[in-house]
């Protein structure tokens, strides 16, 4: 059953369940930041609606930096204002940033471990017809491997606002990975953000699996574990992963000392992703049974959202299976 604990939205496996992009979140949290912080500044490369940066700018247009399609001039120029004073936000596809510009992104931003807020859009397979060149399916690898960053994979539109809030209350840089299309509201506005902290988001008795997911996915392992009750009384737990940097090792263990095996769910690849960073962790301390969903060392293409995440087996039924498989 959904937590009762995090106050989620009653209303999650409703056929019309409400929808958002999880990027309104940010530019809603950019807002209530530029209202309440004059030392948040907002960058962008090109890109200001998709990003979701445009009301701020339209309202502070002295804390707004357009830098054209420069992406590397714009880490640069985040990573000078956040050493200076400035709470900097550098906004574009994830592609582009933390893809195209993750040498600047490190040299300037990380090593120097400068006040910036890197918020990758479009993440993911979920881009629609964009395709292939704009689906960021290994970003949260490139920036995992960075010392000094930290990580948050909010699961819908309202987590996303908390997590950007929480990004200004600590010094440093933060990876921010959101998706474009409307996705399923999986919280409310009461829900916790705990940072660090990896949440019960379906709670039973004696579970024999645990599914660690993370983003929009986390509502495909929703829908999966409660079709795997009604269907055949196979008890699970669901776990969102928002932060995957610094990872919460300690859930994790309490997690596998009650189960036979593991899911990790999530739309990147499987290599160096959210996955790979709890079976690593597992492998020094103890080795588990793990099935890993996510893109099998491939590239995505234009589609339909529901088309493209039965093609690559992201959806709730590659989910139950790969609890059957453990099973």
């Amino acid at each position: 059953m959904l937590n009762p604990e995090l106050k989620l939205n009653p209303k999650i496996f409703d056929k019309d369940v409400d929808q958002r992009p999880i990027r309104d979140g940010y530019g809603e949290a950019l807002l209530k930041l530029g209202e309440k912080n004059s030392e948040v500044v907002v960058l962008t490369a090109d890109l200001k609606e998709s990003t979701r940066v445009d009301k701020f700018a339209q309202k502070w247009p002295e804390r707004f930096i357009e830098c054209g399609v420069a992406e590397q001039n714009m880490a640069a120029i985040a990573g000078g204002l956040g050493v200076s004073g400035k709470i900097a936000f550098i906004s574009s596809y994830a592609t582009f940033s933390p893809g195209k510009n993750w040498e600047t992104i490190r040299t300037t931003i990380i090593y120097n471990n400068s006040n910036v807020k890197i918020a990758g859009h479009h993440a993911g397979i979920v881009t629609g017809a964009d395709g292939a060149t704009h689906q960021a399916l290994e970003d949260i690898a490139l920036m995992r491997c960075l010392p000094n960053i930290r990580i948050i994979s909010p699961c819908d539109a309202f987590e996303a606002e908390k997590a950007t809030l929480y990004s200004v209350d600590v010094y440093g840089p933060f990876y921010l990975r959101f998706v474009r299309d409307k996705t399923p509201i999986i919280t409310t506005k009461e829900t916790p953000f705990r940072f660090g902290k990896i949440e019960y988001f379906w709670k039973e008795e004696n579970p024999k699996v645990a599914i660690f997911a993370t983003g929009h996915l986390v509502y495909q392992a929703l829908l999966a574990a409660k079709e795997l009750k009604e269907e055949k009384d196979v008890k699970v737990c669901v776990l969102n992963v928002h932060t995957i940097k610094p990872l919460d090792e300690e859930r994790i263990l309490e997690v596998i000392s009650k189960v036979e095996g593991i899911v990790t769910v999530e739309d990147h690849q499987v290599i160096g992703g959210m996955g790979s960073a709890i079976s690593e962790f597992l492998s020094k301390t103890k080795p588990t049974r793990i099935e890993f969903i996510g893109l099998q060392d491939t590239f995505g293409e234009s589609g339909n959202m529901l088309d493209l995440l039965k093609k690559y087996k992201l959806d709730k039924e590659a989910i139950k299976e790969a609890v059957k498989k453990l099973l």
